[in-house]
């Protein structure tokens, strides 16, 4: 069973360290020190029930409805250029007085737009239902396949805790206007590049 769990996390961690919309957003608000335990937490147990979806055996729901896989690409694509957008807006207007000061946006508006990385990203869906759910199906016994869908849901927790909380030692640097609008160009340029990769996928 612990090769079995360790064998989860490592999946996961392999799987998620690549930069995605989800981390960098998880990025920037642990530097702004906003909402990051509920940010990472919510991150965690979404992976987690995709994990625990995939390694119990829902994993053919795209083989049943791959309509629904086409619908998830183009509503992600949309979603990732919107943000876009906004931040590239920002970073053209630079008035970063929330970032450098007190305010910005409530936690449930900040939760809804976290769902939103991770929901209506296909991707998400690929890893977690499809891989994680493929490789864990190499263990027979059910114990296994549990410990190897408990390692990977630790995995997802440990990476978005040390992201966030991580994230504040960029603080110190983030005390310009100058700062905020560079990191916003290359969100800005994140999100549209995975937007493109999404819709030529």
């Amino acid at each position: 069973m612990t090769q079995a769990f360790f064998t989860g996390f490592i999946t996961l961690m392999s799987l998620i360290l690549a930069v995605g919309a989800q981390n960098v957003f998880i990025l920037r608000q642990g530097i702004l020190r906003r909402h990051v335990l509920p940010l990472c937490l919510f991150a965690a147990a979404s992976d987690a029930l995709l994990i625990w979806t995939g390694v119990i055996g829902f994993g053919v729901l795209a083989q049943m409805a791959p309509g629904v896989a086409r619908l998830m690409t183009w509503g992600g694509a949309v979603f990732l250029c919107i943000y876009g957008a906004l931040r590239f807006r920002a970073a053209y207007r630079g008035d970063y007085r929330l970032e450098l000061g007190e305010g910005g946006q409530s936690l449930k508006m900040t939760l809804m737009t976290l769902a939103g990385f991770t929901f209506l990203n296909p991707h998400v869906y690929l890893d977690t239902i499809g891989l994680i759910g493929a490789v864990s199906a190499q263990y027979e016994a059910d114990s296994l396949r549990y410990a190897f869908a408990t390692g990977a849901s630790i995995g997802s927790l440990v990476f978005f805790c040390a992201l966030g909380f991580g994230a504040r030692i960029l603080a110190p640097i983030m005390q310009s206007q100058k700062a905020w609008r560079v990191l916003d160009v290359l969100v800005g340029m994140t999100m549209w590049t995975i937007a493109a990769v999404l819709l030529h996928s």
